[in-house]
């Protein structure tokens, strides 16, 4: 029998870079290959709107894709959603350090990349909201669609020209799908 050791978050954090990305589940590396073009430009989209209306409102900070999140911690579990935003009252909570965020965001964007089954994803999401994540958005962009996740039950799927939004994490935020998608 082989007993691999498991990784914390801070041995995670000061891994030397070998060309990969890494998240950390129940102390265990997940080796994730870097995202593709379609992935990148969705992610990139949301993540810009964010920033932007964030940035507007100085209604906390908005992270970018690879920021680590710890989740639960012994054993570490360390994820990377593609968007994060975390409200300014919550960020006083955190204290300035070069590591990864102590707690889950109050809101994580996932881009279904080709390679993801929607099974992995839903257990993402599923995590991040076990985490304390108030919402977490879900961007399809085969279907072209996102879903709103608040809770296990608490889903909303967004199509055509439906506008994005989660006014109780980021009030005033908006994104229409067809801007998205075009």
């Amino acid at each position: 029998m082989t007993i691999s050791k498991l990784v914390t978050a801070e041995e995670l954090l000061h891994m030397p870079d070998d060309g990969w990305r890494y998240e950390l589940l129940e102390g265990r590396l997940v080796k994730m290959a870097p995202a593709g073009r379609v992935h990148g430009k969705y992610a990139a989209h949301v993540g810009a709107s964010m920033w932007q209306h964030v940035a507007d409102h100085q209604l906390g900070e908005v992270s970018a894709a690879e920021t680590g999140f710890i989740l639960e911690t012994d054993p570490d579990t360390v994820r990377a959603p593609d968007a994060a935003f975390v409200s300014r009252e919550r960020i006083e909570e955190a204290e300035e350090t070069p590591g990864y965020w102590p707690f889950a965001p109050d809101l994580a964007v996932e881009v279904i990349s080709p390679n993801d089954t929607y099974t992995e994803v839903e257990s993402k999401v599923f995590q991040w909201l076990d985490a304390g994540t108030r919402a977490v958005v879900v961007v399809d962009p085969r279907r072209k669609s996102v879903a709103v996740y608040r809770s296990r039950s608490d889903i909303t799927v967004l199509t055509g020209d439906d506008v994005l939004g989660v006014e109780d994490v980021m009030p005033g935020w908006m994104l229409t799908l067809g801007e998205l998608f075009a």
